[in-house]
């Protein structure tokens, strides 16, 4: 079997622990396994930034939207190897790259114990998911065997890779509630970057009544 991201052959490793087990079938390379970077011990107790204390950016969130995200979790740390695997996925329609990580996000998934919440996809426009084929947040829930909720639209479109930073962090909220919940969720997607998708997503969401509003990324 080749990797699934770089496509050099993978060579099981058999020692005495695993011989008599049956063979879990690898998706990457022990090179590019080795560039994906886990999260520290030191790191942000709201985003999952790596860092001591609370981050700059969940500060400056806690006064515009005070209150709105409980916590996120992700399962590595967005480095330079990180980007090109998302920029595959979201501007070249690779799923395979996607798919490549499925092990380690479910790895994360059971560790976190998160089954009881409903598991929310984040819409894409549909431009954007005429482009790529697939919607990311729900393929990401469906590997963790969970039914994505669909509750909310977009109201516009525009890609956030045409936006600085401080634009980003000052946008209007993009999204309007379709279905309305009084239960805890889980907002999935595939990378936290400012914080904004989500926290307006779960800003939303309080306002109509959810107790709880918690996010699960690959990439943070």
């Amino acid at each position: 079997m080749n990797c699934y991201l770089c496509f050099s052959p993978i060579v099981p490793e058999v020692n005495w622990t695993n011989f008599l087990l049956p063979v879990i079938e690898k998706k990457i390379c022990r090179t590019c396994e080795e560039e994906l970077e886990e999260l520290p011990a030191e790191r942000c107790p709201m985003c999952s930034r790596p860092g001591e204390g609370l981050c700059g950016d969940c500060a400056r969130w806690e006064e515009t939207l005070p209150g709105v995200l409980d916590q996120n979790d992700s399962v590595f740390t967005y480095n330079a190897f990180a980007k090109e695997l998302v920029a595959k996925w979201k501007y070249r329609g690779d799923y395979v790259a996607l798919e490549a990580l499925e092990t380690f996000i479910k790895e994360k998934w059971n560790v976190l114990n998160r089954d009881d919440y409903l598991t929310v996809c984040v819409p894409l426009s549909s431009e954007r998911e005429r482009e790529r084929g697939f919607n990311q947040s729900e393929k990401i829930i469906e590997m963790v065997g969970k039914e994505p909720a669909y509750l909310f639209k977009r109201i516009h479109g525009e890609k956030q890779s045409k936006r600085n930073r401080r634009a980003r962090l000052e946008a209007e909220n993009p999204f309007s509630v379709v279905k309305l919940v009084d239960q805890p969720v889980i907002i999935v997607d595939d990378i936290y970057t400012t914080g904004r998708t989500i926290r307006h997503m779960a800003s939303l969401l309080k306002e109509n009544g959810c107790p709880e509003v918690r996010s699960f990324t690959i990439f943070r």
